[in-house]
């Protein structure tokens, strides 16, 4: 027998029974049925809550999204899988909904509810559990301030690359800069594993200026091939702030004998809007110098276009969010309107998170060059990327999207 507690939420007695049935034939028996909100929230009050609610939204009663609501904020369910047939632009929204609520999307389905539907979703939710159980418990605490000081002083912070692509020929124009923590007592660690300590005491330059060293390096050993090799850095918005920012990286391009046209800093669009005057001003200082600067995550925040139009950007990164998305129409849409933008603005796009050939053929037919993501090659240490740059790797993808190879 299965132990998950499931609310099944519908109005229409024939659905409900038909969802219930469905869920007893998977084993499934701690079920509780209600036919609008208010009954809802009476009975799962009364046992204690339950892990997952398969949800109906229009109802005569009390709505779903009302009920979502008060439910999450009484701590009477933990998941939800909405059953609707609403259209699917309403239950797109009603997804970012139920996200916003901190609660866990299951998915989404239509009516009526069958075995085949139900049961995919309920047991990616009981593997969703297992891997947080998991990785609550083997989650290493967040590093002090002292051991950051001395992964700075030991140098143990590593530049990782992942390489940008032309998406029809197939050509590395570059990659883009990511960071790594290879500590001597916790192995390789993930930004997420760390960056809040060093964002919290203040050592976000000094790592910058370590992965910006290692980088200029590997671009110079590129270059002495007779090969351009552009490389993507990230800073954070803050940074922009510091006066002595753009110095200390001419001073560091003059070391390594460098060219800004071969450097773009990348800033995320969620943290532009309170950017102060200094900041902008660096943004010009760098353009002047010749230096590219990309928005990251486009699409996301709340004032792309006024950014645009404000900020000296000469680059967008197209969030992975819409690639990922690309078969749904309004998401097909933006990207194409992003992309018609920028070329009236003779700005590059490039696309981020592509995993599928699919997704590389659909940016290509709109008209998307540039592009990055697991579908071509995932973030590598310095030796990996020199071997893997080399060795004309590019064959196998460009059979998958049907590009000839030159």
């Amino acid at each position: 027998m299965n132990t998950l507690r499931i609310l099944v939420l519908e109005d229409h007695a024939f659905q409900r029974v038909a969802a219930v049935s469905a869920l007893n034939s998977l084993g499934y028996e701690d079920i509780f049925q209600a036919a609008d909100g208010k009954e809802a929230l009476s009975v799962i009050s009364q046992v204690g809550g339950v892990d997952i609610a398969l949800c109906d939204l229009n109802m005569a009663g009390m709505d779903g999204l009302t009920f979502l609501r008060l439910a999450k904020e009484s701590g009477l369910i933990r998941a939800v899988i909405i059953c609707s047939s609403l259209p699917e632009d309403l239950l797109r929204t009603v997804d970012r909904i139920v996200t916003l609520q901190g609660l866990e999307l299951v998915g989404s389905v239509g009516k009526p509810l069958s075995v085949e539907v139900l049961q995919p979703l309920l047991m990616r939710y009981r593997s969703d559990e297992t891997l947080a159980t998991k990785s609550i418990e083997n989650t290493p605490d967040q590093p002090s301030e002292y051991e950051m000081l001395e992964a700075i002083r030991r140098q143990e912070f590593r530049a990782y690359f992942q390489p940008k692509f032309h998406l029809r020929s197939g050509e590395v124009d570059g990659a883009e800069v990511l960071v790594r923590w290879q500590s001597p007592s916790r192995g390789l660690l993930s930004p997420g594993m760390f960056l809040p300590t060093i964002e919290r005491c203040g050592l976000l330059d000094e790592m910058f200026f370590s992965l910006l060293t290692q980088g200029l390096s590997l671009q110079r050993f590129v270059q002495s091939h007779g090969k351009p090799f552009r490389l993507a850095f990230n800073l954070d918005v803050s940074q922009m702030a510091n006066p002595n920012l753009v110095d200390r990286i001419k001073a560091l391009l003059r070391i390594h004998g460098a060219s800004p046209a071969g450097l773009i800093f990348e800033l995320t669009e969620t943290g532009l809007l309170q950017m102060p005057e200094v900041s902008m001003e660096n943004m010009v200082r760098l353009r002047m110098l010749g230096f590219s600067l990309a928005i990251d995550d486009f699409g996301v925040g709340y004032s792309s276009l006024e950014r645009l139009c404000q900020m000296p950007f000469n680059e967008i990164k197209l969030d992975a969010g819409f690639v990922q998305n690309y078969e749904q129409a309004r998401y097909s849409a933006v990207i194409h309107g992003a992309l018609a933008l920028a070329r009236e603005l003779d700005m590059r796009v490039v696309a981020e998170g592509i995993e599928t050939a699919d997704q590389a053929r659909h940016l290509d037919s709109l008209g998307c060059r540039w592009g990055q993501g697991f579908f071509y090659a995932r973030p590598m240490n310095w030796a990996h990327l020199v071997d893997w740059r080399f060795e004309g790797e590019k064959s196998s993808w460009r059979r998958a999207i049907g590009s000839p190879d030159r």
